[in-house]
């Protein structure tokens, strides 16, 4: 089975292009920054993985439409592996998660607030039982 999950952040806005043969699909690659569970050794900075993703057709209108540097996302996809040989006759190998599903991780109003911890959560404030609608 061929299944990734990702929660990160757009490094920067989706390059988005369309097919020119058939019906014209989009095509949209952005990379996701990924938190890394472990701190770095050094204890100072939280470290993260930047990993390549393309979405096609719908998925890519949608990256087109409504992602933009700094939104945090869900993708859920597959590894996807090929090569190509470039200008200068090298053999280039490249690794892609292709998005089959893209949803928001965080609510417009919250978004750049920092309003999640820092272990990938969202702060819930504290209510009194007394103000809860069922008791």
């Amino acid at each position: 089975m061929n299944k990734v999950i990702l929660i990160g952040r757009l490094t920067r806005d989706p390059e988005v292009r369309y097919t020119t043969q058939g019906e014209p699909m989009a095509i949209a690659r952005f990379t996701l920054a990924v938190d890394r569970r472990a701190a770095r050794r050094d204890g100072n900075e939280q470290t993260a993985d930047f990993i390549g993703c393309v979405a096609f057709g719908r998925q890519g209108e949608f990256a087109e439409r409504y992602l933009h540097q700094g939104t945090k996302v869900v993708l859920e996809g597959r590894i996807q592996t090929g090569s190509y040989t470039n200008k200068d006759g090298q053999r280039i190998y490249t690794t892609d998660i292709v998005a089959e599903n893209i949803e928001f991780a965080e609510s417009k109003a919250n978004a750049g607030k920092g309003s999640s911890r820092d272990d990938g959560y969202l702060d819930v404030p504290d209510i009194d039982d007394e103000e809860m609608p069922f008791n």
